[in-house]
C-alpha cells in the first residue's frame, strides 16, 4: 500500500537518544538501522523473503576484494533498477570535470577569487554548480575538481547521484537538506558532508541563498589521516562524525533522476521517489562532521609546523604521503611559538592548494580574502604572507594570542589545479591579487652579525 508522504516528512527510524538525534556516530563503522521495525534481516544479508515484501540489494564502494571492503546492504520497496529507464544525455554548462583544459586560459599563476555572487536566478543543486578548477583525470578515476554551488530552489520531485565520485561539501551560508537513500543530512556553515559516489539523493533548500564550496574527489574515498607521532587523540576524532538513519518514501510521483558518469550528464523519468530503502546496514554511507569539534595541533616551544599537521580528512594516492587530495581546516587556534615568524612562511610546494575562506580572517592574508572567496596556488608556484602580514608578524610582541573569528580550508592536491572559463572570465578574479607581493622590500644587509 502507498503511504505519501510529503518531501520534508520522510518515515525515518526512531531518534537516538541524545544531542544528536536523527544520526549515528563514527566513521567507517558497520551501523545497521530501520525505519519499520524487523525490517533489517538478523545474521544475513539475503533471506530467501525479506520481511515487508522488500527487496535485497548491495551497494559496494571498493572492489569485492580490496582489503578493507566498503558495502552497505540495503533492503528497499523497489530494486533500484527500478530507478534506472532509457537515458537521455543532458547537459550542466557549469559542471566540469576534468581533463578540463582550455587553451585560452591560463592556469600558470597565483588567483584569488571575491565571493560568486547570487544573481537571483533560480538554480537547483545540479544547476548551480560552478566548476572553478579541475584535476587529473575523471575516466582513468584519479584526481579531483573544485566547485563553488550557488542554489536558491530545492529539487522537486528530482533525484541525483554521481557515479564519477564522492562529494565533499563545505557550506558558507544558508543551509541545504540532502534527503538521501540512507537518510537524512541537514548541512549548515561549521558543517561538512560526504556523500558517497553511487549514492542517490535529493537536495532541499531549509535555508536559502545557499552558497558552499564542494570538492569532487574522483580517486580513492576520503579517509582519516593516520596521526603517526601525535598518536590516538586530537585532530577530528571519529565519534564526532554522523551518519543517519534510515528513512523513506513510498510516493508515486513522476521523478527525475540525473546521473554523472565519466564527466557527462544523463536523466532517466520514473513514476515513483528512488528514496525507498526502508532499512539498512553497512560501513558505506553518507556522514556529516561538525568542523567546530576538529581539535588542532601546533608548534608548543618554536617553529611553525607544515600545514599537513592540520588535516581533517585526506584521500589516498597510489604513492605513500602523496595524497590524491587532503581537505586541511585553519580554525581559531592559541599561538605560542617563542622568537618564530608565526604564520605560514613562504614557500613552494608540489601541492597544489586551492584555499576557501567560510568566515573571519585568514591570519597570512588579512586583507581582500573574504568570506566565500577563494585562492588557487598552482603546484611549484611560490606564495606566502603579504607585506603588512609579514611586517606585522615578524615585530609583534610574542605573548601568547588565540586566532579567534577564522575559519578557512583547503583543497590540496598532488596534481595541477586548471581554471575553467568560468573561473578565468565569469567569476570574480581579484585581478591585483599578484600585486599584494609587489611592495615586500629587500632588507639584506651584508654587515655580519645583523639581524
Amino acid at each position: 500500500m502507498n503511504r505519501p508522504v510529503h518531501p520534508h516528512e520522510m518515515i525515518q527510524a526512531p531518534s537516538l537518544a541524545g544531542p544528536h538525534e536523527g544520526y549515528m556516530p563514527g566513521f567507517g563503522n558497520d551501523y545497521e538501522t530501520e525505519a519499520l521495525p524487523g525490517a533489517l534481516p538478523e545474521g544475513m544479508n539475503s533471506p530467501q523473503k525479506c520481511n515487508y515484501g522488500l527487496y535485497g540489494e548491495q551497494l559496494s564502494g571498493t572492489a569485492f576484494t580490496a582489503e578493507r571492503v566498503e558495502r552497505t546492504w540495503c533492503y528497499r520497496i523497489r530494486p533500484s533498477v527500478k530507478h534506472s529507464h532509457r537515458y537521455e544525455k543532458i547537459d550542466l554548462p557549469y559542471w566540469k570535470s576534468a581533463p578540463c583544459v582550455d587553451p585560452d586560459v591560463t592556469s600558470l599563476g597565483q588567483y584569488r577569487w571575491d565571493p560568486v555572487a547570487h544573481s537571483g536566478e533560480a538554480l537547483t543543486w545540479l544547476t548551480g554548480m560552478r566548476t572553478m578548477t579541475t584535476a587529473g583525470d575523471v575516466n582513468t578515476q584519479v584526481g579531483m575538481a573544485s566547485h563553488v554551488y550557488l542554489v536558491t530552489e530545492s529539487m522537486k520531485d528530482s533525484y541525483f547521484f554521481s557515479a564519477d565520485s564522492e562529494l565533499l561539501v563545505v557550506p558558507q551560508e544558508g543551509r541545504l537538506r540532502f534527503c538521501t537513500e540512507l537518510g537524512i543530512i541537514d548541512l549548515e556553515p561549521k558543517e561538512i558532508a560526504i556523500l558517497p559516489r553511487g549514492l542517490l539523493y535529493r537536495v532541499e533548500v531549509l535555508e536559502g541563498p545557499a552558497r558552499g564550496f564542494v570538492c569532487e574527489n574522483y580517486g580513492q574515498k576520503f579517509e582519516l589521516p593516520g596521526r603517526g607521532p601525535i598518536g590516538a587523540n586530537c585532530m577530528a576524532n571519529p565519534r564526532d562524525f554522523k551518519a543517519p538513519v534510515a528513512a523513506f518514501e513510498d510516493r508515486e510521483v513522476p521523478s527525475t533522476v540525473t546521473i554523472k558518469w565519466c564527466g557527462q550528464f544523463h536523466e532517466t523519468k520514473i513514476g515513483h521517489s528512488p528514496l525507498d530503502v526502508v532499512a539498512w546496514h553497512g560501513n558505506y554511507a553518507p556522514v556529516k562532521y561538525d568542523l567546530r569539534t576538529y581539535c588542532p595541533v601546533g608548534a608548543i616551544l618554536f617553529d611553525h609546523p607544515d600545514p599537513s599537521i592540520f588535516t581533517v580528512l585526506t584521500a589516498p594516492s597510489g604513492q605513500p604521503g602523496t595524497a590524491n587530495i587532503d581537505f586541511v581546516l585553519f580554525r581559531e587556534r592559541w599561538m605560542v611559538a617563542e622568537n618564530t615568524f608565526r604564520p605560514p612562511w613562504y614557500h613552494k610546494n608540489i601541492m597544489s592548494e586551492l584555499m576557501g575562506n567560510i568566515y573571519g580572517q585568514y591570519d597570512a592574508k588579512p586583507q581582500g580574502f573574504i568570506p566565500g572567496g577563494m585562492s588557487l596556488h598552482n603546484m611549484m608556484l611560490p606564495h606566502g604572507p603579504d607585506k603588512n602580514a609579514f611586517e606585522g608578524a615578524s615585530n609583534s610582541n610574542l605573548g601568547p594570542e588565540k586566532l579567534e573569528n577564522t575559519m578557512s580550508f583547503m583543497f590540496e592536491t598532488r596534481f595541477p589545479q586548471h581554471l575553467t572559463e568560468f573561473a578565468a572570465k565569469e567569476a570574480p578574479l581579484q585581478d591585483d591579487y599578484i600585486d599584494c607581493w609587489s611592495d615586500i622590500e629587500k632588507k639584506f644587509d651584508g654587515t655580519p652579525g645583523l639581524k
